[in-house]
């Protein structure tokens, strides 16, 4: 019973700070404050850290600025020099050159020719061939879960949660395999009230407590249509496969969430290099 307790202290401590980065990502963030947040020494919170979330504090801030920089220049048109301030950089200059060292290109040139400007050609084209979609039946999976409301792009945070609370409870395997269901439509739905959940497949004799909840992920159809880049510009993926392949395609969508399996890591690869299978569910003939 104290090792159970003892797990669920240091999870409920990695939830406090991962909501206390994404709550502030447009401040300063100092590593003290986190310990702070944290209730332990700098020294050992950084370490504690690294080993349940795979990645230091450093690297969390750093990726979720830079992925919200990128989300911002590819989907706004927010001048670059105050999306590199509101990124935590104090020159234009510094910020090109790290969003060129995560990214491979700089920022002018990824709001010109990132992947997201390749959907919108084909979108515009209405090339249905232009991204490769298959059509394949899934069994239904149960899953851990950990519900998000709020920005799809910040699904990242119940993701945290999720993979600190399945290493707090010793459930994580080398190869946990990482999905996220979205359940609302974001054209028609505020921000604030989207709902979606992290989630994560597990055996149907695996017990789990609080905060993962129970969720069987539908089985049945689904168009299945690869994507390699980073998350920012999935938004134009989406609008092709809905907008272009869809309606060619001779399939009806059923009654059920769009999910996301992530094949791996941003916290490993870098973004142009992250793989996601998106998975639109369909009505069987």
């Amino acid at each position: 019973m104290a090792r159970q307790q003892t797990s669920v202290s240091y999870q409920a401590r990695a939830d406090r700070v991962t909501d206390y980065i994404y709550a502030r990502l447009d401040e300063d963030i100092r590593a003290e404050d986190l310990a702070e947040v944290a209730c332990l020494s700098p020294y050992h919170w950084h370490r504690i850290w690294s080993a349940m979330c795979g990645e230091t504090l450093g690297d969390r801030v750093r990726r979720l600025r830079l992925q919200r920089a990128a989300d911002r220049l590819a989907n706004s048109d927010m001048p670059i020099a105050r999306i590199a301030e509101r990124a935590g950089y104090a020159s234009a200059d510094a910020f090109a050159r790290a969003f060129k060292e995560a990214y491979g290109q700089p920022p002018g040139k990824y709001r010109e020719n990132g992947s997201h400007v390749a959907f919108k050609v084909a979108a515009q084209a209405e090339d249905r061939e232009g991204f490769p979609v298959s059509v394949e039946e899934l069994p239904p999976r149960r899953c851990a879960s950990v519900p998000h409301r709020g920005a799809y792009m910040q699904i990242d945070h119940a993701m945290g949660r999720l993979f600190a609370a399945l290493t707090a409870q010793g459930i994580v395997a080398p190869d946990q395999a990482m999905a996220a269901v979205f359940f609302d439509d974001p054209d028609l739905v505020p921000v604030d009230a989207l709902r979606s959940a992290a989630i994560s497949p597990v055996a149907e004799t695996l017990s789990f407590a609080a905060p993962l909840e129970e969720m069987t992920l539908r089985g049945g159809l689904y168009a299945r249509l690869r994507y390699q880049g980073p998350y920012a510009d999935m938004k134009g993926a989406y609008r092709w496969l809905l907008g272009v392949w869809l309606p060619q395609s001779g399939y009806e969508p059923d009654d059920a969430p769009i999910f996301e399996a992530y094949l791996n890591s941003p916290q490993k690869v870098a973004p142009t290099d992250l793989i996601t299978d998106i998975h639109l569910p369909l009505r069987a003939s």
